[in-house]
């Protein structure tokens, strides 16, 4: 999705980011569903945002990133962090220790 950070005006429909992904996949594939439902939890998230077009066949959404890729993985980062002390408090403090 590196293309979405590239050009956050243009924004991409969802079979472009499946066919890069594929791309980076194979020979391997993950399906088109999985890709909407990913770019759909991401504008949930907030790292997203989504514009809806009309097109060939009726509407379709056009994501566009709302952070630059920095901005990305702080989130990222900060995401994951905030589970693992939610599910694993103790030994999230210890690893943290140990990286100080």
């Amino acid at each position: 999705m590196k293309a979405l950070w590239d050009n956050p005006q243009k924004g991409q429909i969802s079979r472009e980011v499946h066919n890069q992904v594929n791309k980076r996949l194979s020979p391997g594939s993950i399906s088109r569903a999985s890709i909407i439902n990913l770019l759909e939890d991401m504008v949930g998230m907030g790292v997203l945002s989504r514009t809806d077009t009309t097109g060939k066949g009726g509407y379709r959404g056009v994501y566009s990133s709302k952070m630059d890729e920095s901005g990305f993985r702080k989130f990222v980062v900060k995401t994951a962090i905030e589970a693992f002390m939610r599910n694993f408090p103790e030994e999230t403090r210890q690893a943290l220790e140990k990286l100080s």
